[in-house]
């Protein structure tokens, strides 16, 4: 902050910044007139447009020299004004301002209302948003139409006898809105968007009468249009008349003429001419099927006795079948029956085998278990864990102490082989 100059008088900087105002250039602007006031000097109001506002003044005396018509300069007047920025420095007691002084104004005419228009054109046509609202399908038939226009006026009672004519039943949403003053534009475009989120809303036709291109101005709003162009729901535009083009047209999915032609646009089938068709057709058909009807009786009449015979030969034909069937069904049984009787031998047979299998299995384990029992208490089984066996010259056993003190002579048996042996008496 120290690095800045000054610091300098305040009333200085304001004396110089009001001689730095007005040496700026003499413009001239166009835009709508709000907050219109009046003092004892001066005419106070904000020029506006979509993108902006400027506070401006004017002398009294200079605004009287102009002779505009009485009552024309209000709030909503499109005006084209000339002057440059001022700025009041204030005082002690005064506050300081800033101003668009006007020396100049007039009413905007068509000329400037059509350049404003145009370059809006260009603009909105240079991104694309012309194409947008072209390319949606729009139903032949819509069940739900949504309406922005006045709640009263010529334009809402020739759109409904327009869909009357096109003998329409559907359901119409009435959305209404200011058309002709500062407040429409953003009006119009909240009950547009209203109707587009609202599923059932197929299409939405915005309309009004005719008037000057001042009247209609609120339809060239650029933030209503772009909403127009960015909207899923097919907007179809019938605002003025022919000769009238406003921006809204351009940027809707059709523009209309008139209400009526509207309604015809929203609702492509004429459904009165439909059902007229309908029901020459049915009648058509009606007509065919009593002459076809008529033409072919006797034919009729002559394959009526054919049923009969028919039905007598595919009686006979099933009841032979049914016998032949019954035959075939009894043979099958016995065959079936002399199988299973078969089948139950074979199957007895085998179970009969397997029984004597396990009769005798169980005979060879009872043999093995006795085998294993007399092996146990053969006398090998003992000399082969180590003891001997003592038998007398005739091979019959020694089994004491005085037997074998009387043979005198044994034989020891082992395991492996026999060997002989003199007693001694132990003394």
């Amino acid at each position: 902050m120290m690095d800045l100059p000054g610091p300098y008088a305040v009333g200085r900087y304001a004396r110089k910044l009001e001689e730095e105002m007005r040496r700026r250039a003499r413009v001239a602007l166009i835009g709508e007139v709000t907050g219109l006031s009046r003092s004892k000097t001066q005419a106070y109001f904000e020029l506006r447009d979509s993108e902006g506002a400027v506070p401006c003044a004017i002398w009294l005396n200079e605004l009287e020299k102009l002779e505009l018509p009485e009552g024309r300069l209000r709030d909503g007047s499109e005006v084209v004004i000339a002057g440059g920025p001022d700025y009041y420095r204030g005082g002690a007691q005064a506050s300081p301002a800033f101003y668009f002084r006007a020396t100049h104004i007039r009413l905007a005419g068509e000329g400037d209302l059509l350049a404003r228009l145009e370059a809006l054109r260009r603009q909105l046509r240079a991104e694309g948003l012309f194409e947008l609202q072209r390319q949606l399908a729009r139903p032949l038939l819509p069940r739900t139409i949504g309406v922005v226009t006045a709640e009263s006026g010529a334009a809402r009672r020739d759109l409904l006898a327009g869909l009357e004519r096109r003998g329409w039943h559907g359901t119409v949403v009435w959305a209404f809105a200011p058309v002709q003053d500062r407040h429409a534009a953003p009006a119009l475009a909240a009950a547009i968007q209203g109707l587009a989120a609202q599923p059932q809303v197929e299409a939405i036709v915005v309309t009004r009468g005719g008037g000057s291109l001042a009247d209609l101005w609120a339809f060239c709003d650029e933030t209503l249009c772009r909403t127009v162009a960015m909207l899923r729901v097919p907007v179809i535009s019938a605002v003025g008349h022919e000769r009238d083009a406003t921006l809204i047209d351009d940027v809707a999915a059709l523009a209309c003429s008139t209400p009526t032609h509207a309604a015809e646009a929203a609702v492509p089938l004429d459904c009165l001419a439909a059902r007229d068709g309908l029901a020459r057709g049915a009648a058509l058909l009606r007509r065919a099927a009593d002459g076809a009807v008529q033409a072919r009786t006797p034919h009729l009449v002559a394959l009526a006795r054919g049923p009969a015979r028919a039905l007598r030969r595919e009686r006979l034909a099933l009841n032979q079948k049914t016998r032949e069937i019954r035959a075939a069904a009894e043979r099958g049984i016995a065959g079936r029956l002399d199988f299973q009787h078969r089948l139950a031998g074979v199957v007895l047979e085998r179970a009969r085998r397997r029984a004597r299998g396990a009769e005798m299995e169980r005979r060879r384990a009872a043999l093995r278990r006795a085998e294993m029992a007399l092996r146990a208490h053969e006398p090998e089984r003992t000399l082969e864990r180590g003891y001997a066996l003592v038998e007398a010259g005739a091979g019959e056993p020694v089994t004491s102490v005085s037997g074998a003190v009387a043979a005198g002579r044994v034989r020891l048996r082992f395991a492996d082989g026999r060997v002989g042996a003199r007693i001694e008496e132990e003394k």
